[in-house]
Formats: structure tokens, sequence, C-alpha cells
């Protein structure tokens, strides 16, 4: 029997740190903001500072499970350890909703881009070159997907930075520097509970890049320490840069004529504070966000594939394969790829609705199985295991049914939908429980 080749440990805290950002795509900002503003009713800023907080909770229950799990299977394997194989399986399935369709939602957003700028350029193409890129670059090596992130996320970091000081200078003109600062991005009499949950329940996927990170944990050095440290970072980082640029960028708009186009409201602003030169910057830092954002969805999708296939629920000959040169599992990154090239025929609010609901069953998963793990399994008891083990990840779990309220129509039946065919492939594969997922191989 010819010997599997394992996943190599290359990648170091910065490593992670940078894929976190860059599935997260720190100019998902400008692109959300006017659909989140009009959400939130104008407080696009607090609509994040809530989602951080929920997010943060966690965070920590990731960090909790990483710790205990370090693989490539993110939530599908630690609720598959400690609580139940065939529930571990069905979160996994819900886990997949996110990493197959953001890279379509990436070639989706990045073929608006290209068509605004050449209108006649088939949009088909877009998608076709995009994907192409994206799968190349993944089978090479995920150092070297590493390092072109790093580029794409050096140049939105540098974009984000503009944006935010000419909204700065601008504000500093009109109102002066008492002006500068105001409480009404934050809060305001306008300001609605049921509107902030509505825009948070939005926002819970541009966090989306510390869940990422989870299913690198073999190809990680010192995963235990590594990645916990790069959850935290990643979620501190992304939220203080989303949180003040969208209070700048909120504060700013009152300066302006009103925007009627909602989609466009950030790319209409840029042009207002920098002119065209400064709109095509943020325009060829929102196409560097979708293939940053693409690389890192797809590498995880394939991982999430990986520790399935290995774990015999998916053809393991297939999808636990890894190529002995590039030491990445080749088949996953293509079959993702292909997957990828159905956004030709979707819709960005389709693909946007399926992510939501994904995004939200695992980080719910992941809460309780810290509870699972530590408390029922484990026996941890005293009071600072009860804070830790127990109540945060309550409250975590809390925040995230929270914000299952506030999903919308649309998310809910596309997510049950794909829910059915998850639990209707287990019931074959397991011959409608009456045998131990656990303990079957697809090749048996």
């Amino acid at each position: 029997m010819k010997k599997e080749v394992p996943l190599k440990r290359s990648l170091i805290l910065w490593h992670i740190v940078v894929i976190g950002i860059g599935f997260m795509a720190p100019t998902v900002v400008f692109d959300t903001f006017g659909i989140v503003s009009k959400a939130t009713g104008g407080h696009v800023p607090a609509g994040y500072l809530v989602t951080m907080i929920a997010i943060l909770f966690t965070a920590g229950s990731y960090r909790k499970m990483v710790r205990v799990f370090p693989t490539s299977g993110s939530a599908y394997t630690y609720v598959q350890k400690t609580m139940n194989p065939s529930l571990g399986f069905m979160v996994g399935w819900s886990l997949l909703l996110d990493y197959l369709f953001i890279p379509m939602i990436n070639a989706l957003v990045c073929s608006i881009y290209v068509s605004t700028l050449f209108p006649n350029f088939p949009v088909w193409l877009t998608i076709v070159i995009f994907v192409l890129v994206t799968t190349l670059t993944n089978i090479f090596s995920v150092k070297i997907s590493v390092s072109v992130n790093l580029l794409f996320v050096t140049w939105q970091f540098i974009t984000v930075f503009v944006f935010t000081a000419l909204c700065i200078i601008h504000l500093l003109q009109a109102n002066g520097p008492e002006g500068l600062f105001s409480l009404e991005p934050l809060y305001s009499s306008k300001l609605k509970f049921s509107l902030l949950t509505s825009g948070a329940a939005l926002l819970a996927f541009s966090f989306l890049g510390f869940d990422a990170v989870t299913t690198l944990g073999e190809e990680t050095k010192d995963p235990k320490k590594t990645i916990p440290n790069g959850i935290l970072l990643i979620v501190i980082i992304a939220g203080v840069l989303f949180i003040t640029a969208s209070y700048f960028e909120q504060s700013a708009l009152s300066l302006f004529p009103k925007i009627e186009d909602i989609e466009g409201t950030s790319s209409i602003l840029a042009k207002y504070l920098g002119g065209e030169l400064f709109q095509f910057m943020l325009f060829s830092a929102s196409i560097a966000s979708t293939f940053a954002s693409a690389m890192v969805s797809q590498t995880s999708a394939s991982r999430i594939l990986y520790a399935m296939g290995r774990d015999g629920v998916l053809p393991r000959k297939f999808f636990s394969y890894v190529h002995p040169r590039s030491s990445t599992p080749v088949y996953n990154i293509i079959l993702v790829g292909l997957l990828s090239l159905t956004a030709i025929f979707l819709t960005l609010e389709t693909a946007t609705s399926f992510i939501t609901f994904g995004a939200l069953t695992a980080f719910t998963f992941v809460n309780l199985s810290v509870f699972f793990h530590y408390i029922i399994k484990e026996r941890k008891r005293g009071i600072k295991s009860v804070l830790n083990y127990l109540v945060l990840p309550f409250i975590g779990t809390g925040l995230m049914v929270f914000l299952w309220t506030n999903l919308n129509y649309h998310s809910i039946v596309l997510g049950i939908s794909w829910g059915i065919i998850g639990i209707s492939y287990l019931l074959v594969l397991t011959k409608i429980f009456r045998k131990d997922i656990s303990k079957i191989t697809f090749e048996a």
C-alpha cells in the first residue's frame, strides 16, 4: 500500500496573521459599507463594534479547541471529537458553505469591478481568469500563497490608511479639530437596537479569517501556540481597522451630496475625497482583496475536505491525497476551483446568503464543543475552569444565537437546503445511523 504524503509544517505566526487578514480582506469595509449603513440606519462602526465583541467570545473558544486538536478540520474536527461524529460531519458540511462560496463571491465581485472599468469585457472570462490564477497559486505551495497574500494585504492596508486620512483632512477643513470626533456614527437618537443587530449579522462573515487559519494546524510550526496567538491578533487587528475606517467614512458622508447608489457608496465617496486617481486606487485594492480572500478560502476548503477524506467520510484516495512535491492537497484545490466557476451562473446576493448561515453554524458549535470537552469529558472544575469553559463559551453561544435570529429569509432557506443534502448523504453513509460514522471508511 502506497504511503500517504502528510502536509508539511512550514508556517509561523506572521504567516498565520497574513492569511487570516487576507481572508477577511481589509477593504471589505468599503465593499459592504453602503449596505450595512442602510441596515444600521447610519451606524456602521457601531455594527462592527457589536460584531467584534460577539466574535471575541467565539475566537476564545477556537483558541481553546485548537490547542487540543491542532489539525486541519477546524470546527468539523472539534465537534466530531467532543460531541458526536455525525454532528461533526454536519458542522463540517455547513462550514464548507463558507469556504466553497467565498471564492465564488470574490470571483463575482471581481467581475463587477472589471465590468465597471471595461464594460465590454465578458463577465464569464473574468471569472475563469480569476479562478485559474487563485487555483494555480494555491497548488504550488502554501508559502507561495502566503507571499502573494502579503502583497495584496499590504496594498489594502495602504489604501485603507489613505482613505481614512482623506476623510480626516476633509472633516478638519469642514469642522475644525473640535468636529473631528463625534458620537453620531456610534450612537444617536436614531439608533435602533434591532437595526444594529441586523447589521451585526451581516458583518459576521467579515471576521471569518480567524476561523480559516485553524484549518492550517497541520502546516503550522508549534500550532498549539502559534494559531491561538494568531487568532487573537487577527480579530483585534481587523476589528480596530474596520471600526476606525467605517467611523471616519460615516462621518465624512455628511460633507458631500447624498449618495443614492448603495453598493457604490464607498467608490463614489472616494472620488469626492481624492478624485478619480484615488477612486482607481480603491478599485485596485478591492481587486487585490478579492484575490487574497479567494486564495485563503480555497486553501481552507481544501484542508477541510482533506480532513474529511482522511477520516473516511469522503472518498479517501481523492480527498486525502497530498502532492509529494508541493505538499498541498492538489485534487481538493482543483475541485474547489472548478466549483468556483459556477459563479458564472450565480448572483452576489445568493452566494452571500450561503456563507452567513455556514459561519454562524460553525461558530455556535465550536463554543459548545469547549463545554463538552473541558466540562463534560475532562471534568474541569473550580471557579477559573467554570468561567473559561462554561460561562464564556455560553456567552459566545448566546451571542451567536442572537445573530441567528437576525438572519434574512434567503440565508435560512438556502442554509437548510444545503443541510438537507448533507443529512441525506450522512443517512446513506451510515445506513440510516445503523453504523458508527467514526468507524466508517469510504472504501469499506
